[in-house]
This record gives C-alpha cells, sequence and structure tokens, in this order.
C-alpha cells in the first residue's frame, strides 16, 4: 500500500505535501450491498466531535466527517480533506490545499469558507481547544486554500491538528453558530447520517457523492481511499454483554465492540464468528476532582493511591485480561515512561490511614462517579470503593448512563469526587493526546477557573514547544510524574479487548475505531 503523504510525528523542517497520483488499481468493492449491523456496548451523547470526548462518539461519527490531516494505520499524520500542504521555512505558516470535487452530504461544494468555520467554532466550544492556543488565526485566500498563521514556532502542530482523539472535523460554514452537543450531523465522509435514536441506534447510509482520496489504493488509519460497501450501516446499542454474544451468534450482529472473556473459549468453536483481539485497548483510569472535598486535599488523594491494589481492581474489570501499566503510555510505545511509579500499586493500607488523619478526614462522603454501559468501569469502580472502605473513607457509588457520567464529568465540579472511564484513543495517539488532557481551560482534575497546576501549564508548553524530541519526551516524563506525586488521576492498567465479526465479514480490520469502509459481506 503506497502511503504517498505520510509524515513523521514531530516535524522540525520545512515540508511540502503534495499528492501523488496512485501507480495501481485503488480499491474496489469486491461486494456491494446490505445493512451491516454492529453491536456497539455503550450509549451516545451526542456525534459533535468537538465537544464529545467519548470513544462511543468516536465510533460513529468518524465515519460521517473528515479532517484536513487524519493519521495513517500506525499512526503517522496524512493529508485528509486538503491534497496539498506547505510549512513556510520559519515555520509560522502552514498552508492548505483542497481536494477538489468535494461535497457535503447536503450537497453543497466544500470551500476553505467551510474549514475556517469548523475551526471558529473548535476554537470557541472545543473541550480541547487548547489545541489552538499557538495560532495566531487561519486566512482563506481562495476557496481552495487554507491558511494557518502561528503565535510561535510549534513542532508538533502537525501531530495535534491530525489527532483523532477531538478533531476539528468539518461542516459546513452554515454550522459556525450551533451550540456545544448540538452540531449538525452533516459531513463529507462515506457515511452519511439517516436516524440517530438516542439509547437505541444510529443509522447511516452510503453517501452516493462521495469522492475517495486518490493519492491511495487502500484505507489506512482513518483516512486513505476508502469506499462505502454496504448499503447502510446500523450501529445498535447493545450494552449487556450477553446480548452482543447471543446477537453474534444468531448473526442478529455483524459485529461487536467487545466480547467478554468467558465467552472467549465457546466462540473459539464456532465456525460462524471471526476473533479480532486488540492488545492494550485502554488505561483504566479514574479522575479526581480537585475542585470538591475530600478529593481538594492532596494527603487525602495521595491516601486513595496508598490504599489501592491494582490487580483486584483490574482482574474484576476484565475478567483476567489485563497487564498492570504505570502511566499513560504503554510499554511497546517509544514515549514510554514509568515516571512516578512509586506512586503505583502501593496495596499499603498503613500509610493510607495516616495520610487521612493527617489531612483531617472525618468520613465525609467520597463520591465516586460510574456508569454500568462499560461493565470494566463498573466494576473497577465497585472494587475501587470496597477497598477505600476498608481503610476507612465513606465512599459510595454514583451509577448513571455512560453519557450522563460524562456530561456530570464535564460540565460539573459538584455531586461527585472520582470519575471512572478508559483512555482508548489518546494514548494509541501519543504522548501529546494524553496530556491534553490536563490543558487549560478544561483539565480533568477540575482545578478552579484560573487556578491551573502552573506547574503541568509549564511542563504541557515543554512538551509542545521545545526545539528537540529527547527534550519533549523528558517535559512528558516530568509531567506524569507531577500527576501522579499530586493524584489529580489513577490509572489502574491496561486493558484488552476482543471484538468480533460474523465470518462472512470481510475487511473490518483491528483498529482503535470501527472503520466502516472497505468492508463488506462476501455472501
Amino acid at each position: 500500500m503506497k502511503h504517498p503523504m505520510v509524515m513523521p510525528l514531530a516535524l522540525a523542517a520545512c515540508v511540502a505535501i503534495s499528492t501523488v497520483p496512485a501507480a495501481a488499481e485503488p480499491f474496489k468493492c469486491p461486494r456491494v450491498g446490505g445493512d451491516f449491523v454492529f453491536g456497539q456496548e455503550a450509549n451516545v451523547n451526542s456525534l459533535d466531535q468537538m465537544t464529545s470526548q467519548t470513544i462511543s462518539t468516536r465510533n460513529i461519527a468518524m465515519n460521517i466527517f473528515e479532517t484536513l490531516m487524519t493519521r495513517d494505520e500506525n499512526n503517522n499524520p496524512i493529508l485528509d480533506l486538503a491534497e496539498a500542504m506547505t510549512e513556510s521555512p520559519d515555520h509560522m505558516t502552514y498552508t492548505f490545499k483542497l481536494r477538489q470535487g468535494i461535497k457535503f452530504h447536503n450537497g453543497k461544494p466544500l470551500t476553505s469558507a467551510d474549514v475556517a468555520a469548523s475551526f471558529d467554532r473548535y476554537a470557541r466550544v472545543a473541550i480541547e481547544r487548547s489545541n489552538l492556543s499557538n495560532v495566531a488565526g487561519w486566512d482563506t485566500p481562495d476557496a481552495a486554500t487554507f491558511v494557518i498563521r502561528m503565535k510561535k514556532v510549534q513542532p508538533t502542530f502537525l501531530t495535534v491538528l491530525s489527532s483523532f482523539s477531538q478533531p476539528i472535523v468539518v461542516a459546513p460554514a452554515e454550522a459556525k453558530d450551533d451550540p456545544q452537543q448540538q452540531l449538525r450531523t452533516i459531513g463529507t465522509g462515506p457515511w452519511q447520517l439517516v436516524e440517530f435514536v438516542p439509547g437505541s441506534f444510529v443509522k447511516l447510509k452510503r453517501n452516493p457523492d462521495y469522492k475517495p482520496n486518490t493519492s491511495f489504493e487502500e484505507r489506512t488509519g482513518f483516512g486513505g481511499y476508502r469506499q462505502a460497501c454496504f448499503d447502510t450501516v446500523t450501529f445498535r446499542i447493545v450494552t449487556e454483554t450477553g446480548a452482543r454474544v447471543a446477537g453474534l451468534e444468531t448473526g442478529e450482529l455483524h459485529a461487536v465492540e467487545d466480547i467478554p472473556t468467558r465467552s472467549l473459549d465457546a466462540l473459539k468453536k464456532n465456525a460462524n464468528v471471526t476473533l479480532i483481539p486488540l492488545n492494550n485497548w485502554w488505561i483504566q483510569i479514574t479522575y479526581a476532582n480537585v475542585s470538591a472535598p475530600p478529593t481538594d486535599n492532596l494527603q487525602f488523594r495521595q491516601a486513595v493511591q496508598a490504599a489501592l491494589n491494582m490487580d483486584e481492581i483490574m482482574d474484576a474489570a476484565t475478567d483476567g485480561n489485563y497487564r498492570l501499566n504505570v502511566g499513560f503510555q504503554y510499554p511497546n510505545q517509544p514515549s514510554y515512561t514509568d515516571a512516578g511509579k512509586e506512586t503505583y500499586d502501593q496495596r499499603n493500607a498503613a500509610k493510607a490511614k495516616q495520610l487521612l488523619a493527617q489531612a483531617g478526614y472525618k468520613g465525609e462522603p467520597l463520591v465516586i462517579l460510574t456508569n454500568k454501559d462499560y461493565p470494566a468501569m463498573y466494576n473497577a469502580a465497585l472494587v475501587m470503593s470496597e477497598q477505600l472502605k476498608a481503610v476507612g473513607i465513606n465512599a459510595q457509588l454514583k451509577v448513571v448512563d455512560w453519557p450522563t457520567s460524562v456530561q456530570m464529568a464535564n460540565r460539573t465540579t459538584e455531586g461527585w469526587n472520582f470519575f471512572h472511564t478508559g483512555w482508548g484513543t489518546q494514548p494509541a495517539l501519543g504522548a501529546l493526546a494524553t496530556m491534553n488532557f490536563f490543558a487549560p481551560p478544561s483539565a480533568v482534575y477540575k482545578p478552579a477557573p484560573g487556578k491551573d497546576d502552573p506547574d503541568l501549564v509549564a511542563a504541557w508548553t515543554d512538551m509542545n514547544e521545545l526545539p528537540t524530541a529527547a527534550e519533549r519526551q523528558a517535559a512528558f516524563a516530568r509531567m506524569q510524574k507531577l500527576i501522579l506525586e499530586r493524584a489529580y488521576v489513577v490509572p489502574f492498567g491496561a486493558l484488552t479487548k476482543v471484538q468480533a465479526t460474523r465470518a462472512n465479514v470481510a475487511g473490518f480490520k483491528p483498529f482503535r475505531i470501527p472503520r466502516m469502509s472497505n468492508v463488506w459481506f462476501t455472501n
């Protein structure tokens, strides 16, 4: 497979990238037609990727929307809606030439005005709008040209711009002022929205006007040459693990997002099912809310750290399908560091009780926010609460559905102290994507407005702006150590996930998000 526009993750020199005509025949669907039904494990709060950090949103929306840049199969930045990009010699200007003939799902031709409006909305409402903090502005010299001007040199800018953790999806310019969570679902991708029934299903259909990226012959990552082979794709929300397995076995579901460990042996014997293991699926993690007592007290948070037994938590979360993992990257990644390992998996009840006394803890409730859509999150929270009760903490579970828990954690500092989630897409995208969770103005540990930890802000700035990769990696290690020592979040370990398809499904390859293009029924 040819990758004519692949770039290294850390760009430090002048770059000019343009399309290269494909030398081989591009992908063509071996078979066209049918409704592909995907069993998704969690509810969807919105299809607005700018204002949702959930993988359940990404699963669907990334098949609908496209971006200027994305990542290839190996997480290298590549162009998507742009056919060429030039970085100026002083690294202060990026000029993108848009691919021609692209239309939105409503038939409107894509122009640079739509890109500019999408950047405007992202800068105003996106959770990760700090991605644009070093950007001075953007211009549209003509309908096919979009120019980004920097305030200062940022060697990592294209790495950030290509991230699909919370991407700058391109929507029609008239959507510029759409409120948070309410971006109209009109993209340029190979699939377009038919119907969205929250809690039930999302149905997509083939975009008849889709224009594939002819700089590639195949799909790669969430870019490349993509074709919609099915007539329709239905994301069915199936939160109960047994129902997902049963639907897969009967053929009611053609693919499922998660297979519980206890079902694997039986499914291995089923000739109608293909299992797809995905190692390092996510880092099981919980955030502390430092704006609410008792987690506003550092010694209390450190007491929580000291009390936890990560093997017990991860075994319950995954039925034994896990690895202990310090920090926010996986050991196989070049950016991995074990900085802060002294805080991890302490299993020290005496130390926890001593820290609770030093914190002046008097038995106030500790509210642990979780959900049952993702059993791994619920089980991790349940075991965590029991371990904390054992050292004298008045731990209480608050169980809501996944979208509600995310909205509570994002929008309020009241009614919860720890929020349970999983980092999957972000660790896969690299250190920058994970540490972006701690960047102002929306740091997950919920500091009061204007009270972000200055040491973290300085380390984050260094991660983005220091000139060499070695210096940026050292800044990441420093930032991870600070986060763990100050107990802003508690990582438990790395979860392995197993997906599955029916045997008559071809082209479905493991990736961070299910890709519905270049997938087809064999019969």
